[in-house]
This record gives C-alpha cells, structure tokens and sequence, in this order.
C-alpha cells in the first residue's frame, strides 16, 4: 500500500497566481505574453486552468523582448493592461530594451518577473537575481512607474493593485513585481473586504475651467488658427475634425499622430516633424498665422521637427495636453491647458456653436441637415492629398527595383481600408510616415465614452503605429502580434526593414502558431538603409551597414508560412490580396526596393548635429 502525501491548502484560501489571474480578468485583460521555465512555473500552472475554462490565454513568444512588444501593442490597442513575464535571470534583462520602450511611450504594462525561493536567496541559486544577484529590481527601477520586491506572501495583493492603479496613473507606463518562486507557490487567504479593481481605476476627467475659457478667448481673437495633431489625441478623430470643419481651419500632424487624422482633408497640410512635408513646415511658418494650436505631443525631437523654433515652438504655440510631463517642454507657449484633452474640444465646440446659434436665427426646419455628412463622405471617397509630398512623381514610378514612394502609394490601393499598418524603425518608417496615407471613414465616429471597451478596440491605436519616443529597431515585429490579437477582424500589415527582421523576424512563427491574419512586408534592400544614407548625408565614412543577399521568403517558406518575392511593380499588383487577407495565418512579402532612394530623414540628421 503506498500514500501520497500533498500539501494540504487551508479552506477558502486561493493561489497567489490565480489571485493574479483573477484581477486581471476583472479588468478586460486577454492574453499574458512570455516565455515559460522553471520560476515562473506556478504562474504558468494558473494560466492552464484558466485556458481550459476559456479564461485568460498564454501568448508564447520567442524570445523576452518580443513578448514586452505583444504586450505593449495589445494595450495600445484596446486600452486595457498589458501583461507580459518571463523566468529569471536571463529571461528578465531581455525584457529590458521593451519595457524602457513601452515606459518612453506611456503605455501601462504589468511586468512579472520570478526570483528564487527567498530560503536561497544569496547561496548563489541558478539564475539568482535579487540584491545579492544580477539585481533585476535594481535594473527596472530606472524605467518603471512602479517596482517592487514582493519578500511575503502577505504584501502580495496590495502590491499587484498598486501596480496596476499605477499603470493607468497618468501618464501611463509600465510597472514590474519581482516575486520569489516560495511566493509564486503560496495561497492567500480572502479579505474580509475584497477589493474593486475597477472602481479604484475609474477617475473623473480633469477640466481646469479658467485655462478652457483663456484657451476660448484666444481663438476668439486669433486671425488665423492652425491645429498639430500629436498622439495624445488618440480617440478624438471625429471632435478634431467637427473642430477643424467649425472653425474652418488647416491642420498638420506630428509623426505619431497622423494615425489619427483625415489625410484627405481639404485643410490637411501634412507631417511635421521627422519625414515630415515642405506643406506643413509652410503653413506654420505662414505671417498670417498667429495660433498655433498643439493638440497632445511630446514635443521631443520627430515631433517638433528636431526642437523648430521658427515652425512650431515660439509664442503662437498654445499647448493641450493631459501629460504634465510635455508641458514642461513647451515653456514658450503663450498658453497651456492641462486636463482632459475630448473635455478640452468639447468645450470649443459648444462655445463656437453657442456664438452660431447667437449670431443666427435658429432653423425651424424638421429635416436633419445633411449637407456636411455627404461633403466628408465625398472628399473620403476622392482620395486627393491636399498637401505637398517630395518627389511625387515617383509614386508612380513602376521601375524595378521598386521605388519606396511607389510601393507607399500602392499600399492603401492593394489592401483594404481597415487595414492596421504598423511601421518599424529605419527608413521604413521615414517612408511610411511621408507617403503612406490609410483612412477608413468608420474609425472616425464619435466617442461616447473613453472607458468602452468596444470604442477602445476601434479607435485606439489607428491606422498607422510607428514608435517615436525610444525608436527599438525590430519591435513591429511583435507588436504587430499584439495588435492582431487586439484586433481580430482586421488585416495588419507589418512593414520592416530586413536589418530590423533579422533582430526580431523569429516571431512570426508565434502567428503561424495563432493563425494570425499578419503580412510581414520586408523590405529588402541589404542595407541598414538608415545608417548608409544618414554616412552620406552627413558626409561620414561609409562603413558597416551592409547585409547579404537574403531570401526571405524561403526562410519563411521553411518556417511553413506562405511569401511571395516581390521584384517588380507587375508582381506587386499581381498579388491576390484578397485571399492573402482571408487567410487564417501570416504571409511574408519579401519586396526588393531601390536602395539608392534617399529617404525624407533630414529632421533626423538636424538633430544630431
């Protein structure tokens, strides 16, 4: 006769990882990403539970870094937390380079990360990395909003809402829990009064009533307004365009905010900032202009055209923004308001209605006036650009090796409107951000609430996601995971530069495994395209931004993943895009591009000097 002994677990108590599972359910959370072994072990445990009950799901990725860049696009995308661990050691410094990224760009993650049992902690256990280790706490704590050594069961759940309030905390950002494996293991009996995780990140809306009125009276009396659109004005697509229409004004974006703007508006002059246009450098720079209305941006060096005094930061500039943090670099402005950025245009809007309705008689008419609505839907459906680009005429260029420019322009006409582009860092992203113009008309309706979880989904992140804060080449690459995830029912495309793909490229096997409808578009020009052309530029020596002739569509053919190589303008618009954005899994487009076009990085090269 033989018996088997097990730990016996106190009624009613619950394991500390289900705990964690618990709350992130209550809050909307999906997916957690990472990379299992032997500390995290128990966390990974909960997460088979949950996945047979349909619960929350683990996301495998192929090595740490990618796993932080799922998480970060996920969260971007639909607003909730992103969450993403690994093991010890090793596992925890490759996350470095994601969470610093996700940190420069606000975005709230929860980063778990395990630590050996505490009885052998300092008796150099295998991967040890606490205060007598690799300190890994003591590495997060330069690029988190929170971080902290879990060292007792018992401070476990008033840390993990500690760290999720202080992921929303404006600005948002990453926050990181180092918890022993003994932790990790133990059970946790109920409060006698459960915490309401929603309620405790539920906040009222910031309004500063004098700053609004001041910010009224200024465009009251201004003579000519113009609007930036930077990336904090994410959700606010249809009040920024009923501003633009009412008050009858011109408008250009930052980099990171075109995502979230009309590129076909009659009254759009374009980009400022890195790769931006001639038009909008103009159109700020114009005498007659003496407001100039910036609308959410950091205002660091691809927002502000490399610091441009002369365009954008003098005594026009009236700065809105729900970050304190970019206030402080806009010392000059004649005015800045601080608060809720769709309370702040929602207060223009019924201010300048308020003085229509005073100055006019009020129509008795019972017929909704539709002439508006049918003017958008027409300029929608032109597709004319009203703004200046650089050497337009090659984006009809169809000579081989494929113009940049006209691969841009085709782009839009190929796949369909609800495409998601996502943009990694190199010329790419110079290209995209300068001919890549996507718009769908139904990502563009108003908001009823910032907190729904559906208007969340939808309007999120926008059509074009480029990273301008801490620019890690490679992260598209699992970011574009993230934001299939997030958005299910919608195509993303994934255009990378092929050194980026040969850092990050690995994790496309994660959407052959979750038959993610993804495109990878490299493109392939066997250079560090913006290494080489930024030496010539600037007149440096020619060294080191070569690449070998790779194929990468067989290396994803032997990954078992559909690819096409594109080597000119016929196989280009050959390509059943269709059927490529119907499949239930990912396609490469290995496109062979001229590597002699400059691309528009003169913004980049102004700030380095």
């Amino acid at each position: 006769m033989s018996l088997t002994l097990t730990q016996a677990v106190p009624q009613n108590e619950i394991a500390t990882c289900e705990l964690l599972l618990d709350y992130l359910e209550k809050i909307g959370v999906e997916y957690v990403f990472g990379i299992p072994g032997g500390a995290i072990e128990p966390l990974y445990n909960a997460l088979a539970k949950s996945e047979k009950r349909g619960g929350i799901k683990a996301i495998t990725a192929r090595h740490e870094t990618g796993a932080v860049f799922m998480a970060d696009a996920y969260a971007r995308n639909t607003g909730k937390l992103g969450v993403c661990c690994s093991t010890t050691g090793p596992g925890a410094t490759n996350m470095v380079t994601g969470v610093a990224s996700s940190f420069e760009n606000n975005t709230p993650l929860l980063v778990i990360t395990p630590q050996a049992s505490q009885d052998k902690v300092g008796k150099k256990a295998l991967q040890e990395s606490g205060d007598t280790g690799v300190n890994i706490p003591g590495m997060f704590q330069f690029f988190t909003k929170y971080n902290s050594y879990v060292t007792h069961v018992g401070q476990f759940e008033h840390k993990l809402v500690s760290a999720i309030m202080s992921a929303f905390s404006m600005p948002g950002g990453p926050t990181h829990l180092n918890i022993p494996t003994d932790v990790l293991k133990s059970h946790i009996p109920p409060k006698q009064h459960p915490v309401n995780i929603n309620n405790l990140l539920s906040r009222p809306y910031l309004k500063d009533e004098k700053a609004i009125q001041a910010l009224i009276s200024e465009l009251r009396h201004s003579k000519k307004t113009i609007f930036v659109i930077g990336a904090g004005a994410k959700g606010c697509s249809r009040l920024i365009t009923d501003c633009i229409n009412d008050l009858g004004i011109e408008f250009v974006a930052t980099p990171d905010g075109k995502s979230f703007i009309n590129p076909y508006h009659p009254a759009y002059k374009g980009v400022i900032g890195f790769a931006g246009h001639k038009s909008a450098s103009k159109a700020l720079q114009s005498d007659a202009v003496d407001s100039i209305v910036l609308i959410g941006s950091s205002l660091g060096e691809f927002n502000s055209n490399a610091w441009d005094q002369l365009s954008l930061l003098n005594n026009k500039l009236i700065h809105i923004d729900n970050n304190e943090d970019n206030l402080t670099r806009s010392s000059m402005a004649k005015l800045q308001v601080g608060g809720h950025i769709p309370t702040i245009l929602e207060a223009i809007l019924e201010n300048n209605r308020t003085q229509i309705k005073n100055k006019e008689k009020i129509s008795t008419k019972s017929v909704i006036d539709k002439t508006q609505l049918f003017a958008d839907i027409c300029i929608d459906n032109q597709k004319k650009l009203h703004f200046e680009l650089d050497d337009s005429t090659k984006t009809k260029d169809r000579s081989s090796p494929l113009k940049p420019q006209f691969l841009m322009a085709q782009l839009t006409q190929l796949f369909p409107p609800n495409t998601r582009y996502l943009a990694d860092n190199g010329n790419n992203m110079a290209w995209a951000v300068h001919y890549l113009n996507p718009y769908d008309r139904r990502f563009s309706g108003r908001r009823s609430s910032q907190r729904d979880q559906k208007d969340r989904r939808a309007f999120s992140a926008g059509l074009l996601q480029i990273n301008t804060e801490f620019c890690s080449m490679g992260w598209s690459v699992g970011s574009a995971i993230g934001t299939a995830l997030a958005h299910p029912n919608d195509p993303v495309l994934c255009i990378v530069g092929d050194g980026s793909f040969l850092m990050s490229g690995n994790e496309i096997t994660v959407a052959l495994q979750e038959k993610l409808n993804i495109i990878f578009l490299v493109m392939n020009d066997q250079h560090l395209g913006m290494v080489k052309h930024g030496q010539r530029l600037n007149k440096s020596a020619d060294i080191a931004n070569t690449l070998p002739n790779i194929s990468y569509a067989l290396m994803a053919s032997a990954m078992g993943i559909m690819s096409h190589t594109i080597e000119t303008a016929d196989d280009l618009l050959q390509l059943d895009t269709n059927k490529i954005c119907e499949r239930k899994g990912p396609t490469l487009l290995d496109v062979r591009i001229d590597a002699e076009e400059v691309p528009p990085i003169a913004t980049r090269l102004k700030g380095m000097k």
